[in-house]
């Protein structure tokens, strides 16, 4: 994988096929390669598209600082953006999956002249993340000692998740820690770009019908029979985004 600085951190991306270019952003203690190709994402898009997806900081084979600071307010949306610019991309394609989804919507709040079409993957507008003292929870069982001694459901899974793609732990837990502001509804009110956001019927994310209804130019996608940690992989997903920016306004 190739890398850049982004303002000191270094960040690996992948960059395959040709064509009007395609960011992905992968979802929290995964990596482009866990979320895009094992899923058939680089398999779907390539043909049609230039794929351009970046280990997030704290993620893959990106630098992991263990600094709080290093994953707040706009950081990980900059990333992003200095990719693009480094790559000589002005405009592109958007998607973003769980974490990745939530970045992309900073992305399409604060910067949508930079996107011609964008998805919102695995996310919503509440959720037990949505809440500090449950990230706090979930910071706890990843900096436990002994994970076996971790007695929260939530907790465990995502230590387990996070263990089964040889993560660094402090690093997701200074970004899982980190202070990413909700971003307010209203400043989606001028909103032009078509979005599509994406949910799997049994995720237990939730008010994603109510971010389409506050989002202009938003429709959702429900994936049947999908939870959040299997929708990525699902061919009606791929099918849908397919069509999906390939209809979008130029």
């Amino acid at each position: 994988m190739p890398s850049f600085d982004s303002d000191g951190v270094k960040i690996h991306f992948e960059d395959q096929g040709s064509g009007e270019p395609a960011i992905l952003v992968h979802g929290f203690a995964s990596r482009a390669e866990h979320n895009w190709g094992l899923t058939g994402w680089y398999k779907a898009l390539t043909p049609h598209y230039r794929v351009i997806a970046l280990d997030c900081r704290g993620h893959g084979q990106s630098d992991k600082p263990h600094d709080v600071d290093a994953y707040g307010g706009e950081m990980m949306g900059n990333d992003v953006l200095r990719l693009m610019d480094h790559l000589g991309v002005a405009r592109a394609l958007l998607m973003g999956y769980s974490m990745g989804g939530h970045i992309a919507m900073g992305l399409l709040a604060h910067h949508r002249e930079r996107f011609r079409a964008v998805v919102l993957g695995g996310i919503g507008l509440g959720g037990e993340l949505s809440r500090p003292e449950a990230r706090d929870r979930i910071v706890a069982a990843l900096l436990a000692d002994d994970p076996s001694k971790i007695a929260e459901e939530r907790g465990r899974q995502f230590r387990q998740f996070a263990e089964a793609n040889k993560n660094d732990l402090k690093a997701l837990a200074a970004c899982m820690k980190s202070n990413r502001p909700q971003i307010p509804l209203a400043d989606f009110t001028h909103n032009s770009v078509p979005v599509l956001v994406v949910i799997g019927t049994k995720d237990d994310v939730s008010g994603s019908q109510q971010l389409v209804a506050a989002i202009p130019h938003a429709r959702l996608l429900k994936l049947e029979g999908r939870d959040h940690l299997n929708a990525p992989g699902d061919r009606n997903y791929h099918q849908a985004v397919l069509k999906f920016f390939g209809t979008a306004p130029k």
